[in-house]
């Protein structure tokens, strides 16, 4: 089982829904780095559940320790781990499940590929694990910030809902001002309208998620294989519940000719720039330095408080399973966070072995 990604900025989480403790050991990131809890648990409250109407009512605070790879204040160059401890579980919920695959959940093919399998919760499997993306995100997302990067995610559709094109500008902080952060307002009040509705009678619903990043410089990604986009749409479909991926126009260009898609260059300031961005920032396998646009399908959370059919593996017969537990109507909302996080380890990734940061010092001004 794979755990860990990235080349050089690498990324291993750990930890299960209701384990003891959830985590991420960062190996890579350069010395000199300011870190402490704080940077990491901003990010992690974003994510965090139970802070309202939308969100599944476990209430888990999500505060985050340090352990290593920090000294004085400082990144040392050490591995940094960092750990969530579960406090609010309630595995009693899902005793009835052993054996007993949940629909569109990965219990079925868990445990016929791995045969011991924590159900509790989904285990490992769960999206709660996802903590450790944001961990390892967070860390990422404050060094390129530093080099004038900034990743942000928003909630473009909710079920048949869509928002309306904001400027990239105003994205970030329209979205900060309602739980379902999407930056369209008037949107956003139908889509939370339509999550209510559906959790009143047990049901959920899916949407889509887009992820803009401003400031990226030209020529990160490789040409051939590691192009800049597949290795981004690698990241983000190994996030739990996203079944697809869009760059740029994504699918509808496949609507336009090509005098329509194109985007033609022009010149401003001593910048080489494109009229449009069909592209989403990204062409011949890197970045082009316009903004990366990327968008991700999310699928209804299929844990829903209705009766459903399923197996019994045990008895090898077909039952019927009503789910409980404490579960999102939604997790639109909450994937935002987790998107920037893998997006932005990727980005890291790129930037180290491409030599646009230091490697090994963040002072080192030289390399």
């Amino acid at each position: 089982m794979t755990n860990t990604t990235g080349e050089i900025f690498k990324v291993t989480t750990f930890g299960s829904s209701h384990g003891k403790a959830i985590g991420a050991v960062i190996d890579g990131c350069p010395a000199n780095l300011e870190l402490c809890e704080e940077d990491i648990q901003i990010e992690l409250d974003k994510r965090r559940p139970g802070v309202n109407e939308l969100t599944t009512n476990r209430n888990e605070s999500d505060k985050v320790e340090i352990l290593s790879g920090v000294f004085d204040g400082k990144t040392d160059g050490t591995p940094i781990t960092a750990i969530v401890f579960n406090k609010n579980k309630s595995s009693k919920d899902y005793e009835y499940l052993k054996n007993k695959p949940r629909p569109s959940h990965g219990d079925f093919t868990w445990i016929s590929k791995y045969g011991n399998y924590d159900y509790y919760g989904g285990g490992r499997g769960s999206g709660r694990t996802t903590i450790g993306n944001v961990i390892g995100g967070a860390i990422a997302k404050k060094i390129l910030s530093n080099y004038n990067i900034k990743v942000f995610a928003h909630v473009r559709q909710v079920g048949d809902i869509k928002a309306k094109e904001v400027d990239l500008d105003l994205i970030e902080e329209y979205s900060k001002s309602n739980n379902v952060r999407c930056a369209d307002i008037n949107a956003a009040k139908l889509m939370e309208k339509r999550i209510l509705s559906l959790k009143e009678n047990g049901n959920s619903v899916g949407g889509v998620v887009e992820v803009v990043t401003i400031g990226i410089p030209i020529g990160l990604g490789e040409p051939v294989f590691g192009k800049l986009d597949g290795e981004i749409a690698k990241a983000l479909m190994n996030i739990g519940s996203v079944k697809g991926v869009e760059i740029g126009s994504g699918f509808k260009i496949a609507e336009l000719t090509g005098r329509e898609a194109n985007d033609e260059f022009y010149i401003e300031g001593s910048n080489v720039k494109t009229s449009t961005n069909n592209s989403g920032g990204i062409i011949g396998g890197m970045s082009n330095g316009m903004p990366v646009i990327v968008r991700i399908a999310i699928k209804p959370t299929p844990s829903i408080g209705v009766l459903q059919r399923t197996v019994d593996l045990e008895d090898m017969k077909d039952v019927e399973i009503d789910i409980k537990g404490r579960h999102d109507p939604c997790i639109c909302p909450r994937v935002t966070t987790v998107a920037e996080s893998s997006l932005s380890m990727v980005l890291l990734d790129f930037m180290l072995r491409g030599g646009f940061i230091p490697p090994n010092n963040l002072n080192d001004k030289n390399k």
